[in-house]
């Protein structure tokens, strides 16, 4: 019996050794996982800012699709021409298909997730069958049947221009965020051929919009594009501070110098010079910063802007 002693001296040994290799690994992960999220805010802010410098509609697209391409395996963006969607460029593919997507035109009424996310106007997860997402689009990228396929619209002036289509591993809340800062400084689409501009009938009241000036109506939209980047922003940039006042039901509390300097812009550039304005900053902070709870902006919030 005499062997146990060294035999339980070397074991305790190799255990402290094992404890010590485990927490040097613990602590390269943690370091791995600290450099991944710092250089995946560093691509979010470096894209953020070739979108918002995209000096033509053409680039501004071109952009927007390179950009959600770092955040998944395959990415494509659509332009909304009424009830169909035009393919406007794809990456992630064989060039055949990247040649095929420039000719796809895809009738929403054949494509349930696309006509999902355009008609809702929020992002839509779907199976890649040709019930969602059209048999043309699963024949020409080859999903398998039971894959996942990410929509996210982007919207501008109340309608959906185009839809950034993405698949495989899809960070779904970078993707997000960047329709949302293209949304913000997007071309606004023409009416189409078949809505008139303005309806007159004497029996029919003239809408709020349409009581408007031109001029006040540009101010309108360019206050809207002014929210949307500013909560967008604040996602970005501070992604821990949000997550904190989501879960604490207080994001006010949370984000409160940035809330009160981006209320402080609003109110100087858009309040003093449009009596008719909305405070769209709040409408911003509601829906894409408290998901539609405005609870979760805390007690203290000051309320909208009057």
């Amino acid at each position: 019996m005499a062997p146990s002693a060294p035999i339980s001296a070397f074991r305790q040994l190799l255990e402290d050794q094992l404890t010590d290799l485990s927490a040097e690994v613990e602590r390269l992960f943690d370091a791995a996982r600290q450099c991944a999220r710092a250089e995946s805010a560093d691509q979010l802010n470096q894209a953020v800012r070739r979108i918002r410098q995209a000096a033509t509609p053409e680039e501004l697209a071109a952009t927007l699709l390179d950009a959600a391409g770092s955040f998944s395996d395959g990415t494509a963006l659509f332009r909304i021409e009424g009830e169909t969607a035009i393919g406007q460029g794809i990456r992630g593919t064989a060039e055949p298909a990247v040649e095929a997507f420039g000719a796809l035109a895809i009738p929403l009424s054949s494509a349930a997730a696309l006509a999902g996310a355009v008609s809702g106007r929020d992002p839509v997860t779907a199976v890649t069958t040709p019930a969602e997402v059209s048999a043309e689009l699963v024949n020409l990228i080859g999903h398998p049947p039971d894959g996942r396929a990410s929509i996210f619209p982007v919207v501008t002036a109340d309608r959906v221009a185009a839809l950034v289509y993405a698949w495989g591993s899809v960070q779904e809340s970078a993707i997000e965020l960047l329709t949302q800062v293209a949304a913000a400084v997007w071309p606004i689409p023409a009416p189409r051929a078949e809505e008139p501009l303005v309806i007159i009938e004497p029996a029919q009241p003239v809408s709020p919009w349409d009581r408007l000036s031109a001029e006040e109506q540009q101010m309108h939209l360019r206050a809207q594009r002014f929210a949307r980047v500013q909560v967008a922003e604040m996602r970005l940039s501070e992604p821990a501070a949000v997550q904190s006042g989501r879960t604490h039901r207080d994001l006010y509390g949370s984000l409160r110098e940035r809330i009160d300097s981006a209320r402080e812009a609003f109110r100087g550039s858009f309040f003093a010079s449009c009596p008719s304005m909305v405070d769209y900053l709040h409408l911003e902070l509601v829906r894409n910063l408290a998901h539609d709870d405005p609870e979760l902006l805390g007690k203290d919030y000051p309320g909208p802007l009057v």
